[in-house]
């Protein structure tokens, strides 16, 4: 019965765990490094302190969040972060509002450019869809929810949002269906 080694099985499920965990964690160091810009005190920066405490909830090690903060202060030196804002236009007609972190603007378009291509959806400049939503505090609300019957639609408008979420860059994906 060569393969079936429990060892193995073990091996592959950890690495699997591992690389998913791995993934939250940058992004979430990600997001301390860009609230760390308006100031490195989270009694005085609340989207820092919103930032730690979402660290926390996945258990991110105090030493990133730490390291983190240095590097949104410029304490350390490294790649510099930016937030971008995306907008398309997805299945359905669904208005999708896109945001990023990242250090390459233009490689993170063209990913994002891709995974709408793959997913029968258009890229659209960011004026067309941000009057549709509307900012309360850190989210983005939609001004008017459509709402979405169809469910071959509603399935491609979830595979479309796993991809987009697979991709490093994306922090997070609104959309206009009021769900």
């Amino acid at each position: 019965m060569s393969g079936h080694s429990k060892w193995s099985t073990i091996k592959h499920k950890k690495a699997l765990t591992d690389a998913k965990k791995s993934k939250v964690f940058s992004k979430i160091a990600s997001l301390i490094t860009i609230a760390a810009r308006r100031g490195g005190d989270p009694d005085k920066n609340p989207a820092l302190r919103t930032a730690i405490e979402k660290a926390r909830e996945v258990n991110l090690p105090k030493e990133n969040v730490e390291r983190a903060i240095k590097r949104g202060t410029g304490e350390i030196a490294g790649a510099t972060l930016e937030e971008v804002v995306y907008g398309a236009f997805g299945p359905g007609g669904v208005a999708v509002l896109i945001t990023a972190i990242t250090d390459n603007k233009n490689r993170t378009l063209a990913e994002i450019k891709k995974i709408l291509q793959e997913h029968n959806s258009k890229f659209a400049e960011i004026n067309s869809i941000q009057w549709m939503f509307r900012r309360e505090g850190a989210d983005w609300i939609p001004n008017s929810p459509m709402k979405i019957d169809d469910e071959n639609t509603k399935k491609e408008l979830t595979a479309l949002y796993e991809a987009l979420d697979d991709e490093q860059d994306v922090n997070e994906i609104y959309d206009n269906t009021g769900d």
